[in-house]
Order: C-alpha cells, then structure tokens, then sequence
C-alpha cells in the first residue's frame, strides 16, 4: 500500500517541481493566518509516503463519520481502512455512490454526466495510477486532442482547417499567457480573465491579414465560450490573476473505456460490511461546546429522517455549493468566520451536458466536434440559454449520439427547460451553425442538472474575482484549528479544498487521504480516540 501510495506522490513531485515552488512561494505571501494552512497544503504530496501508517490495534479506534461517498469520501475510507481504522460510517445522500462522477447506459453507449477524463495520464495523477493498478485503461492511451474539430459560424459556413489552426494555437498562446499570470508575482491587478482574453485577443487579431480577422476572430471568441465549460460560469467573474493556480499534470487528458463509475469499485470493495448507508441527506452537525456542556460524544450528525451518528471526528465531502446553499444552518455551532468568508469568496460554476440520440444520424463519424464560432457581439447579447451551447461532440464509441455541452449560467436556464424545448434549441443552433434546415431532431434527451440538484449545487470550484489561495487553505482546515487546545473535530474534504488542484477528481481523491490522514496521526498521538476531557 505504501509503495502504490508513494507512486501517487513522488512523480508528481518529479513532473511539476518548478510549478509546485511557485505555488509555494505564492501562499508564502499570505499572513500567519494561513500558516498552518500552508503547511497543510505543501504536505499533500508528501502524506502518504510514512513508512509505517498502522494504528496500535491494541488501541481503541476513534468513531469517524463521512458524509458524502463522492471520491473524496471513499478515499478517505479506504485509506483508513489501510492503515487500520473500520469504525466509520459513510452517509451518502443519494442512492448511488460517485458524486459527480456518474456513468449512465443510454443504449449501447456509456454517458458520462460528469467527470469524464483523467486529467493528466501519468503515474503523478493518483486516479490515474487507480486506474492502471485496476485494469481499467487500454494500450494504447488515446488521449483527446483539443484542436479536432470543425468551427461553424453562425451564418451557416465552416471555417477552413488552416484559418482555424493557426488560430487556435494562437488562442491556447494567449490562455497560457493567462495562466501565467498567477507564477509572476507581480502586483498589478489584471481584473477578470475576460478583459484579459479580449484584449489580447484584439491585440493578435491586428497581426492577421484584414480579410481573415472575420474567421479568426470567431474562432477566438468560440474559444472563450468553450473555456466557460472548464470553469462553470461568466468569464466575466474569473479572476485572470488566479486562473494559473491550478497545477496542470502532464499526460494529457484520457477516458476510461468502461465508464468513469469503475474507479470506485476498488475503493468500495474495501469498506466494512454496512460501513455506506445510503438516502442518508444530513440536516444537522452538532459539534463542539455544544455537546461538551452534555458530556456526550464530541459531534453527533442528524440525517433528515431524525437517525443520529456520533462521531469523534466528522469527515466533510459535501460540495462547496452545498455548503453556499445550507452551510449557515447545517452546523451547530455556526463554522468560524474565516471559514464562513471561504465559503462565501471561493467561486463555484455549472456545466451540464445534454446527450442527443438519433435515429437517423447526420454527420460523418470519427470526424470530431461541431464548435460554435460565435462573434463577440453574439456572446454580449445573450438573449437565450443557447449561447451558453461551446460544442457538440461525438460521444466515443457511437454513431448515433451526440453530446452538447453547455455552461454558465444559461446552463441553469436551460435545467428549467422541457426536454422538447431543449432538443428544439440545439437543433436551432446546429441548423443555423451547419447551414442545413433539414437536420433531424433527436429522438431522445438526456441531460445533467447539476445545478438544480440539491446534494450538488453545481459541478465545481473555480477561483473567482474575490478568491484566492488563501480562501482555500482556510476552506481545508479543521475546525476546531491548529492554534485551538480541542483537537479536530470538523475534517473538509473535496475538489475545493485541494488548493493547486481544486475542479479535479485527483484533488478530491488527494484531499480525502489528506483528512484520513489527519486522522490516522492524531490517532497516534492519543493512543486512539481523543480524550474526552479536551471536547
């Protein structure tokens, strides 16, 4: 275990040293507020490689509840399991384990309705290693490539393959030059990443000659649309100063064949008979000064239906957009004011896809996506949720269904829709963008609604005009803190909380062995549970 476990953290040390040093170096710049925060977040690469991660077994375990069986959740137990610790319950409020990984059937083909690569086929990505050790990738990788695909304009023509090449790396030069931005250090404010993109984007278009600018404009505002769909919501809102702080792994991004669902099963197959309960929504954390005054146990966590867990510590996977939505009345007492302001200051986006199976297909398979060139001042008028609409792609391994992909807050809008309104919109979008009145309607919708889900909220974290590193640090950190004299009693985990890899499923797999860990070492400190006396 703690070979497979190094593997996960040592090549990522390899791969991405000179990026981790400037991440470092950036949250160094925040006060000693964030210290142990900082600290935290430098160790996430370095918690798993303990030569000896075994509790005393003579020792009794620490009660530990996990609400959530998203990735974060399940890796949190399994990791432990590993290392000893069996007296958990997992409480997941839907009927299905995964979180925002969800593979669907639809026909013959496999829907994923959220996560569907690996971002970053190496052995530094731990899901990837997860899939590797599991049979669950096929030599050779096939990795998706970013510049397949056909531009259309909304006057109902393609854009010649070389127009639309030389501008679409001249696009990906200026996104990396946004990335940038975050390494430099310098303490100019760049305001929002859409600012920034237009203006760069108006600067490059003065090098091509007049009569491309049309297309080549197109494209690079296309291309802005579909940089929504990796982020969830408005440029607008993005801070183009942190849109850098994610650390990118190597390896390029690659689908698991047989769905994204069979990365669980090696972290299930692992837990304690009845350890997951199921339709298990929580309502309230009670935790603290609140049970000390009755001498109970150091939390107890109340499902809706009224059953009750005690916990001596409390794993929390929900997502960030459950905690925006019901994080002011699920604890009791309140969260501390710094982990309130994280909350409130870290951004949080929708992406939803809409799959479309025809029974008459009209495209030619394998010949890639349809991406929307849509014009600057198309996108500035966003009179309909289709705006939001950045591509429609062939889903791998059909020739029948198509999937859309849609984002921002037009993919609220359209989670309110009717399927048949759904289905006539894109049919509207790909008739004017193809030039062809004829083409069929599908013959069935299926689509995500993240946002509208109650244990979701949306799809993931991003960092926004008023976020920064430090927000996830604080959103990371247990409650009670490092400074308090009652140990840890709230853990947060989950794709927010992973400062350098938030919006990731390797974040949120990262950030759930982090709080095991946690676990684990002030298990050992104490000999087993905490004393009684500190709650």
């Amino acid at each position: 275990m703690n070979t497979m476990l190094s593997q996960i953290v040592k090549p990522l040390q390899k791969h991405i040293t000179k990026n981790i040093r400037q991440f470092r170096k950036y949250v160094r710049k925040y006060s000693k507020k964030h210290s142990q925060s900082k600290e935290k977040t430098q160790s996430e690469f370095q918690v798993c490689t303990i030569s000896d991660c075994m509790v005393d077994p003579c020792k009794p375990e620490p009660s530990v509840v996990i609400i959530g069986a998203g990735i974060a959740g399940l890796s949190a137990a399994q990791r432990l399991v590993h290392c000893g610790i069996s007296n958990f319950t997992i409480l997941e409020a839907t009927e299905r384990p995964g979180g925002r990984i969800h593979s669907c059937w639809l026909g013959d083909v496999i829907a994923e309705m959220g996560a569907q690569y690996i971002d970053g086929a190496c052995v530094g990505n731990p899901i990837y290693n997860l899939a590797a050790q599991e049979g669950l990738l096929q030599a050779p990788l096939k990795t998706v490539d970013p510049s397949k695909g056909i531009f259309c304009t909304s006057d109902g023509r393609a854009i010649d393959t070389p127009i639309s090449m030389m501008a679409f790396h001249v696009f990906k030069h200026i996104e990396h030059e946004a990335a940038s931005l975050f390494n430099m250090g310098c303490t100019k404010d760049h305001g929002s990443l859409q600012n920034f993109l237009g203006l760069r984007i108006q600067q490059e278009l003065q090098k091509f000659p007049e009569d491309r600018r049309y297309d080549v404009s197109r494209i690079m505002y296309g291309l802005t649309n579909a940089l929504r769909a990796r982020i969830g919501d408005d440029l607008s809102r993005v801070s183009a100063d942190n849109f850098g702080s994610i650390i990118n792994i190597p390896g390029g991004h690659v689908c698991l064949p047989f769905g994204y669902v069979g990365i669980l099963a090696p972290l299930m197959k692992e837990l304690p008979e009845s350890s997951l309960k199921f339709g298990k929504p929580v309502g309230l954390i009670r935790w603290g000064a609140v049970q000390s005054r009755n001498k109970g146990p150091r939390a107890v966590v109340q499902c809706c239906n009224g059953e009750e867990f005690c916990a001596d510590y409390v794993i929390i996977t929900v997502s960030l957009g459950v905690l925006k939505e019901h994080g002011d009345k699920l604890f009791c007492p309140a969260l501390p004011a710094n982990k309130i302001e994280a909350i409130k200051a870290l951004g949080y986006g929708s992406v939803d896809k809409v799959f479309l199976d025809y029974e008459r297909p009209f495209w030619v398979w394998s010949n890639g996506s349809i991406r929307f060139a849509w014009s600057q001042d198309e996108l500035h008028n966003r009179t309909d949720w289709t705006k939001g609409l950045s591509a429609v792609e062939e889903v791998e391994g059909s020739k029948h269904v198509l999937c859309a992909y849609i984002s921002g807050p037009e993919a609220i809008v359209m989670e309110n829709a009717t399927d048949e309104e759904v289905a006539e919109g894109i049919t509207k979008v790909l008739r004017q963008f193809t030039g062809d009145a004829s083409l069929p309607y599908p013959s069935t919708v299926f689509r995500s609604k993240w946002a509208s889900d109650p244990y979701f909220c949306g799809s993931y974290s991003y960092m926004n005009l008023n976020s920064n590193v430090g927000h996830q640090c604080d959103l990371s950190c247990p409650v009670p803190g490092a400074c308090d004299p009652v140990p840890p009693i709230l853990l947060f985990a989950g794709e927010a909380t992973c400062a350098g890899h938030h919006s990731t499923v390797h974040g949120a797999r990262l950030s759930g062995i982090r709080e095991a860990e946690r676990i684990l070492q002030l298990t050992k400190r104490y000999g087993g549970p905490p004393p009684k006396d500190c709650a």
